[in-house]
């Protein structure tokens, strides 16, 4: 899960160095918090959210397939 959430943000970005995604555990789903570059947070984001909740639906469909749960969260750095 974590695999494909990656390779997505990364081919979204201009700084995939700077991408990284923390998986745990919260009660019964796995959370994924994906951390980029201030400038790149316009295009993970995406007009209106739709960027963010197409990679959010994608990681719930592979998620689902598997048998779990799986939750997205975009961390805001402070370097801009």
């Amino acid at each position: 899960m974590k695999d494909l959430v990656e390779y997505v943000v990364k081919s979204l970005v201009e700084s995939p160095d700077e991408v990284s995604i923390e998986e745990f555990e919260e009660s019964n789903e796995t959370v994924l918090e994906i951390t980029v570059a201030g400038p790149d947070m316009g295009r993970v984001i995406g007009k209106s959210g739709r960027v963010i909740n197409a990679i959010r639906t994608l990681a719930q469909v592979a998620a689902a397939k598997q048998g779990t749960r799986v939750a997205i969260e975009l961390v805001e750095t402070g370097n801009r």
